[in-house]
């Protein structure tokens, strides 16, 4: 079996070795000629898999290792018969720390606290459902906007997205990519409704870019600039809007899921349906393959305030500023789209809240529902328990 990977999965070798052969190519330069003699495609989201790619090309599995799936042209492959799948919640996690990271880092720049908050969250999938469930485990106040759940009548509470425009002073967005039926989410947040956010807000996207309408946002930061926006996601990546990208209070080059947790989890899951695919036994666990983190442990022994703490301990596993320092400082060296990519393929190693054991003594234990609300395992010390 010959397999053609994205040259910035992870583990490739350890999961897909015993496959067959394996061919490492970047992402975005995969085209048709890579796979012609080849039975497998095992991507990441940069990959466009449509009819152009899959023109009179032998592969029977593709995968992606991703939880989004709008790169693949699903009808395309059922047409070719082309198992497909995908890692749904490999990388949620990570999402929710970068969301989490990215609004305490902006409260503390512009003198606001997050406990004093109402967070509305657009779309409570594998990602939204893991963030309303920290933000209410910290004390924080949310409001949920998902539609489609809404409809199927699985859950109760959702309120419409004008209704979170009006209520909420953040509007997180963790919505798919749909541009037809009932509930497209391209432009969901187009021109009426950028305008129509009240002063001091902070939008927050990390779903697709698409859902925003970049213009309208870039011409309410320019003009009246009484909103902040922090954005991972963004029209035309990598090409993306360079005036935008400076109005905004933190920019980040689609990263906000590139734990080195959540690439193994997405590659392990892929691995998984491979050996289904091939009627193989699959005899690789996740543990397998996820390394030990660097900082194990962290010791708190007295009273900090409470967003404070989660700052501390947030840093010391993710700081959300040394990607955007680093998309400035590589745009502004190499241009936008190669700056874009290269902070991509470049990206360091970085792990998840869960990791981190933090461990409380004295004053600091009064942090406990607070720092494991936040997702951190906290271990009280024998003393104290």
């Amino acid at each position: 079996m010959k397999l053609v990977i994205d040259a910035n999965i992870p583990a490739a070798e350890h999961c897909f070795g015993h496959f067959g052969t394996l061919t490492r190519v970047p992402g975005r330069e995969i085209n048709a000629a890579h796979l012609r003699d080849a039975d497998a495609l095992i991507v990441r989201s940069i990959t466009q898999v449509n009819d152009q790619l899959l023109a009179d090309i032998p592969v029977r599995f593709i995968g992606t290792c991703t939880i989004g799936t709008d790169h693949i042209d699903q009808a395309a492959l059922a047409q070719r018969n082309i198992a497909f799948s995908s890692a749904p919640g490999c990388n949620a996690e990570a999402v929710v720390d970068y969301v989490l990271s990215s609004l305490l880092t902006l409260a503390e720049r512009d003198g606001w606290a997050l406990s004093e908050r109402t967070v509305g969250i657009v779309g409570v999938g594998n990602v939204g459902r893991r963030l309303q469930a920290r933000l209410t485990a910290m004390g924080v106040a949310t409001l949920a906007c998902d539609p489609p759940r809404e409809e199927e009548g699985a859950e109760e509470g959702f309120h419409s997205l004008d209704a979170l425009i009006e209520r909420c002073d953040v509007l997180c967005l963790h919505t798919p990519l749909t541009r037809e039926g009932p509930h497209a989410t391209y432009q969901l947040l187009n021109a009426q409704r950028i305008e129509e956010l009240a002063p001091g807000c902070v939008l927050l996207n990390a779903g697709r870019g698409d859902c925003v309408d970049g213009l309208a946002l870039r011409s309410r930061l320019a003009g009246k600039g009484d909103i902040s926006a922090i954005l991972d996601v963004w029209e035309e990546e990598p090409d993306i809007d360079a005036g935008l990208c400076d109005l905004v209070s933190l920019a980040t080059p689609h990263i906000a899921g590139h734990s080195l947790d959540g690439k193994l989890r997405g590659t392990w899951m892929i691995q998984q349906a491979l050996a289904r695919h091939c009627g193989r036994p699959s005899g690789l666990t996740f543990a397998d393959i996820c390394p030990p983190p660097a900082l194990a442990s962290l010791h708190l022994q007295h009273a900090l305030p409470p967003e404070d703490a989660l700052r501390l301990c947030m840093r010391a596993v993710y700081d959300v500023r040394r990607d955007h320092d680093a998309l400035q400082r590589q745009t502004q060296h190499h241009g936008m789209r190669k700056g874009f990519d290269d902070c991509r393929a470049n990206y360091p190693l970085r792990r998840e809240f869960a990791t981190l054991n933090v461990q409380l003594s004295g004053e600091a234990v009064a942090l406990e529902g607070l720092l494991r609300g936040a997702g951190f395992n906290v271990i009280r010390k024998l003393s104290e328990q």
